[in-house]
């Protein structure tokens, strides 16, 4: 299978990622930083944030979240 995980992480070394979605099959950008997320189950959900780094070995993709309302 070729499917990653979706993480959340702000980069910082001491933090744990979050878990956003597994087994994703397909990221597709939307614009304005917003990202769909498909799994291979069927499962969707939208991201609005920037993609900071990714294991392919691991099968993992890590995001930051975008501010919602940036001051």
């Amino acid at each position: 299978m070729c499917e990653a995980n979706v993480y959340l992480t702000t980069g910082a070394p001491e933090e744990e990622p979050e878990l956003y979605l597994a087994s994703v099959d397909e990221i597709i950008p939307e614009g304005d930083g917003v990202w769909k997320l498909t799994s291979i189950f069927g499962e969707q959900k939208h991201l609005a944030g920037e993609i900071i780094g990714m294991s392919l070995v691991d099968h993992r993709i890590f995001f930051r979240r975008l501010e919602e309302n940036p001051a």
